[in-house]
């Protein structure tokens, strides 16, 4: 049992966990003992905190930084592939990122949250590379469960992200960031897309918005829909067949990416008609998906109001959510912006009114927000 222990311990501690697969392998026995082991101990031991935060993308990571120089001492849980992505989010899937402010030279999407995680730990967020399994919020304290760790919280911001939907065909992968994307306004200005052909997969709002958006940089844009009509509202449909730099291929999809030489960066895209079945090759230097996010909310299980895309849905203006104390803030409850600044923006929308002059942490409480206050912000107060 020692030896579980300390196994335990050290996966618990490791942010990548490179060896766990193995360590499973080498003794199923051992793990399951060990699994079984950190269930008990969740449940006679749980962890207790003012602020918990869940998830480990720009919004999760201010919110905490915010949280922990107020001496609040929160903790976040990043998440051990959730959503089969590393922790700190999609950032870790783009290679340079441009278009956030203090980066002249751009920063690989990866390096960045590492600075965000970084941050956080040296302000004093306990970060748990664990992925929250199931949350309770009819009673207070808030319950936060994950496979080996439960957690007691006043408040919780929910911050964990919506993940573009992507199609799987030959080449989506290999060309993922060397000319297919799925954020044409984080890419779209890159030089490998200026005065070249682009290709937009879908028919809804964001394809037309993403088409019409890329006109700019583009010689031609191409809309591949799989129908003959676009679900997009009619004036988004308006704007995009009135523009002259976009043509529509009707009941289509791609069905390979190809690089210069059968490598990279993208050359082109095969597209089949699925009423012919006829084959067209559309050589293009970027292709974007427009068809969608998916919000990571089915861990809340039906705890908080959701919309009917399933995206956390909060009060005008603010990050309040369905639930007294628990907020939600980034991608997870914002559909239309979907920026990782605007992300960082979010998770500051907690404002901590007077805490400062408390004497400590232990002085710290949630107050109701004053009608004549801005709703956007999260007040804090302190018990004298």
């Amino acid at each position: 049992m020692r030896l579980c222990s300390k196994l335990a311990a050290l996966l618990k501690k490791s942010r990548f966990l490179p060896f766990a697969a193995a360590s499973a392998a080498v003794s199923s026995t051992s793990a399951a003992a060990s699994a079984a082991t950190m269930q008990d101990s969740a449940a006679s031991t749980p962890l207790r905190t003012k602020v918990c935060v869940i998830g480990s993308g720009p919004a999760g990571h201010t919110a905490a930084i915010y949280a922990a120089r107020a001496e609040l001492k929160p903790i976040l849980f990043e998440g051990f592939l959730a959503n089969d992505i590393a922790a700190g989010g999609q950032l870790t899937t783009t290679t340079d990122v441009e278009n956030f402010p203090g980066f002249p030279d751009g920063i690989l999407g990866l390096e960045l949250t590492d600075r965000f995680r970084l941050q956080s730990q040296k302000v004093g967020t306990n970060i748990l590379t664990e992925t929250v399994s199931s949350v309770d919020f009819s009673t207070k304290p808030f319950r936060i469960l994950s496979d080996s760790t439960l957690v007691l919280a006043d408040s919780v911001i929910v911050a964990t992200g919506a993940v573009a939907r992507r199609l799987k065909f030959p080449g989506s992968e290999t060309f993922w960031n060397r000319g297919i994307s799925a954020c044409a306004v984080c890419d779209g200005a890159a030089p490998i897309f200026r005065n070249r052909p682009i290709v937009v997969i879908g028919g809804g709002d964001s394809a037309m918005e993403e088409a019409n958006f890329l006109t700019k940089y583009g010689s031609k844009v191409y809309i591949v829909h799989r129908r003959d009509a676009f679900r997009a509202s009619k004036i988004m449909q308006k704007r995009a067949l009135e523009n002259p730099k976009i043509e529509v291929v009707w009941n289509s999809e791609v069905v390979e990416a190809y690089g210069e030489g059968g490598t990279g960066p993208l050359a082109g895209v095969k597209v089949k008609n699925v009423v012919t079945g006829d084959v067209l090759d559309i050589k293009a230097s970027g292709l974007f998906f427009a068809i969608g996010h998916e919000p990571a909310t089915k861990f809340l299980a039906g705890q908080l109001e959701l919309d009917a895309d399933g995206y956390v849905v909060t009060k005008p203006g603010s990050t309040h959510t369905s639930v007294k104390g628990v907020f939600a803030a980034g991608d997870v409850q914002d559909k239309k912006y979907r920026q990782a600044i605007t992300a960082a923006g979010s998770g500051l929308h907690f404002r901590i009114n007077g805490l400062f002059n408390c004497k400590s942490s232990r002085e710290f409480k949630l107050v109701d927000v004053p009608d004549n206050i801005n709703p956007k912000f999260m007040l804090f107060s302190c018990v004298w």
